[in-house]
């Protein structure tokens, strides 16, 4: 089941046997290069969780690999390489050509990282204008939320 999300996702290192051998028998993370088949977008946890949440819907695509840090409290969604538009806001962090990104094995956690949704192998990515209005939204619903109520 994990086969193609592993050879999709081992591709993008630099020596697809070590990065399958750290996966398998080391920590389990391994650095990937971004930029060829993906890049990604990092954002504060509670955003990329609420991002997600909007993305999941019936009328919408299957949302592309997302990927957790829980003790950086980021969630990353992976896109395709140099998309159009830019990616701006608080705490948005974006890693393209000659960026390292740490990741784990599709098929399990590692340390602090795990996946929300596992590449599937397909080179399925999240699309930039189904994301940047997610993220939006998101965001504004976070400001209304984080708004000094009167009481």
């Amino acid at each position: 089941m994990w086969t193609q999300g592993v050879e999709w996702l081992a591709a993008a290192a630099p020596d697809l046997r070590a990065c399958k051998r750290q996966w398998d028998h080391g920590d389990g993370v391994v650095l990937l290069e971004a930029g060829r088949f993906w890049d990604l977008l990092s954002v504060p946890e509670r955003l990329g969780l609420l991002t997600l949440d909007l993305l999941w819907q019936p009328v919408l695509p299957v949302p592309g690999p997302v990927l957790v840090d829980t003790a950086a409290h980021r969630v990353g969604f992976f896109l395709p390489p140099d998309p159009p538009g830019r990616w701006i806001g608080s705490g948005v962090r974006y890693a393209g050509r000659g960026a390292w990104v740490a990741v784990p094995p599709p098929y399990r956690a590692a340390r602090f990282l795990e996946w929300l949704l596992p590449p599937d192998g397909t080179g399925a990515l999240h699309s930039p204008a189904t994301l940047e209005p997610a993220l939006r939204r998101a965001n504004g619903t976070l400001a209304v939320l984080a708004a000094p109520h009167d009481g």
